[in-house]
């Protein structure tokens, strides 16, 4: 089970590398790492767990975060009335098209990987389509929107060694962003 202690922080070489692809067909030991990655995102979202493990609470993580510098990384992510929005594993992932409109979270955005609270917005495409692998290695295609499509966004940067702030506007991190929408 990935704790907060396996997991990398600012300052650490492998997230500025950009990370390699994963051999296809999937080795048992990438499907674990897969899994477990997602195995931490849906652990730290549960109070109780969360609690008696020490996890912070987190939509996404990424390979490169446990210093494992693949292409693949999980996310989940669930609504108010704790629905699944979304939930996936992305090896090699890409976006394949995506909107011209973008948005950003009112709030920022956050990492596991940075202790300190990083005030500005993070601009990301609105709508976008994207593929990827599965813990399977099938091949899948899908529409993201919203909050799915900016957490995909922040996990893919993730592989190309690129954190969020490195998106906000120095000069004016809460500056609205044109042509963007809040969430």
């Amino acid at each position: 089970m990935i704790l907060m202690k396996d997991i990398i922080r600012e300052g650490h070489p492998t997230l500025r590398k950009v990370a390699k692809e994963v051999q296809l067909p999937l080795s048992e030991e990438d499907r674990q790492i897969a899994l477990d990655l997602m195995e931490y995102v849906v652990n730290s979202q549960i109070d109780e767990l969360s609690e008696k493990y020490g996890l912070r609470p987190g939509i996404g993580l990424a390979a490169p975060q446990i210093n494992v510098s693949k292409r693949m990384f999980a996310l989940h992510i669930e609504d108010e009335e704790g629905e699944v929005e979304e939930h996936m594993i992305a090896i090699n992932p890409k976006i394949v098209s995506h909107s011209v409109a973008q948005s950003y979270l009112e709030t920022g955005e956050g990492c596991l990987s940075v202790d300190r609270p990083v005030e500005g917005y993070v601009p990301r495409y609105s709508r976008i389509t994207i593929q990827a692998y599965d813990e399977n290695g099938e091949l899948f295609e899908k529409r993201l929107r919203g909050l799915p499509a900016i957490a995909f966004q922040h996990e893919l940067d993730h592989l190309d060694g690129v954190l969020f702030f490195d998106h906000i506007d120095q000069q004016a991190p809460l500056a609205p962003i044109d042509n963007a929408r809040a969430i």
